[in-house]
């Protein structure tokens, strides 16, 4: 089986978010990989990742980053393939408010997809529904997916009609 995502970050220390874009993954049955990889640290090794991603079988990757969180950019400069940002409030953040406008501001020519702060599920169903446009069998798990979550508010409303308040009209 080889990998169709690759989910990066600039440490281990971004595990506890980036796994919950792995868990999505790996629910919906999309074969990927995990790694560290830093813009700073190992910059040779994130060219080298970048530039040979498509060639190894990679169409989408998530790069989660905090602080300067200059992976998602980098990666998407070198790679012609979607880079979703998964920026992460770090330690060293400013409320996480730099790892978002690291990714999320990129100069005109380099876009990388951007989630929420600590968004990295939202970032693996993003990285499902953009190869669900090639892929007839994870477009119908993307479909199921969305239903399920139709059917989880469908059923909160039902049990907040058995919620009791004095001027509670429905």
């Amino acid at each position: 089986m080889e990998p169709l995502v690759s989910i990066i970050m600039g440490s281990t220390s971004d595990l506890p978010i980036m796994e919950k874009a792995a868990k999505i993954l790996n629910d919906f049955k999309i074969p990927f990989e995990i790694n560290a990889l830093s813009a700073h640290r190992t910059p040779q090794q994130a060219m080298d990742f970048a530039r040979g991603a498509y060639d190894r079988g990679i169409r989408v990757i998530i790069a989660g980053a905090g602080g300067a969180a200059h992976l998602p950019g980098v990666i998407a400069a070198l790679s012609p393939i979607p880079v979703i940002g998964v920026p992460i409030k770090a330690s060293i953040s400013i409320d996480g408010w730099d790892s978002i406008l690291s990714i999320l501001q990129m100069p005109p020519g380099i876009p990388v997809a951007t989630v929420g702060l600590d968004g990295a599920m939202n970032a693996g169903i993003l990285a499902a529904q953009i190869l669900a446009t090639g892929d007839e069998k994870i477009l119908q798990t993307v479909k199921e997916y969305k239903a399920g979550l139709e059917k989880k508010i469908v059923k909160a409303n039902e049990e907040l009609k058995e919620v009791k308040f004095e001027y509670k009209t429905n």
